[in-house]
């Protein structure tokens, strides 16, 4: 997003640019939403790897929004989940987990492109979707990108690694090979003794760190997570935003068809 900054010279162009594209979400028909942040960028995996990702090199204007957002987030009457223990994508992984254990909801949508995301796939009642390349990805699709099925995301990840997370995988194999193994021997802890050797230890650390965790509790019920509006508070922090249109923005999103 282009730079924006609000009257007391703080940058906002990222909580803009996330509250437009909830808004989008929502004249788009979604009725239920719920945003996941990392509240604190470390997380229990930190002391599983020292190699995995942290807060540093974020850029000092980005990370000074995280709690910005997470204020305009429950001002728009989003469910919020900032994330402290556990990840972002845990939450992620729980809340479509938990959602899609309702017999009421017809189909669960994860809304990011994060390769992780792909393990919480079932079949077309939980898919995967990447909103800018406008990109829905059930099971089959999942098994087509990446040559297994949702449940060995986590083997293969821990066999390719996954740089964006800080982890580097199992040197000499690579996407062709990692999906081989697996569709031979089935999971990490299946393979035979000299399938990875001395590696094998490394590879189930890798796993583990790649395995969304499930038992975050979020919500009891999905009508929580049910949009009925912005919050009184709402006009207030638009206007701390700078942004006069958003209000409008709003409006026209509440008087949108479910």
């Amino acid at each position: 997003m282009p730079s924006a900054r609000d009257r007391d010279g703080r940058e906002v162009a990222a909580v803009r640019g996330v509250v437009g594209s909830l808004l989008g979400m929502i004249r788009g028909g979604a009725a239920y939403l719920g945003v996941a942040t990392d509240h604190v960028i470390e997380s229990f995996r930190n002391d599983l790897w020292p190699g995995y990702k942290t807060g540093a090199g974020i850029d000092p204007d980005l990370y000074a929004q995280f709690p910005l957002l997470e204020d305009a987030l429950r001002a728009l009457g989003i469910a919020t989940w900032p994330m402290i223990e556990f990840e972002a994508d845990d939450a992620l992984a729980a809340a479509a987990a938990a959602a899609a254990r309702d017999s009421r909801v017809d189909r669960v949508f994860i809304c990011t492109p994060d390769k992780d995301l792909a393990q919480c796939v079932q079949g077309t009642r939980v898919v995967q979707m990447d909103r800018r390349k406008r990109l829905t990805r059930d099971e089959a699709g999942v098994v087509e990108k990446f040559g297994v099925r949702p449940a060995s995301i986590p083997d293969y990840l821990a066999l390719v690694g996954d740089s964006a997370d800080g982890y580097p995988g199992i040197a000499g194999i690579g996407p062709k090979g990692a999906a081989s193994l697996l569709t031979r021997y089935g999971r990490i802890e299946d393979f035979p003794a000299d399938a990875l050797g001395e590696q094998r230890d490394l590879a189930l650390l890798f796993k583990k760190l790649a395995t969304l965790r499930t038992d975050a509790r979020l919500f009891a019920t999905v009508e929580e997570l049910r949009w009925r509006g912005p919050t009184a508070a709402f006009d207030t922090f638009q206007q701390r935003l700078g942004d006069s249109r958003l209000l409008a923005r709003v409006e026209r999103a509440a008087r949108a068809p479910e």
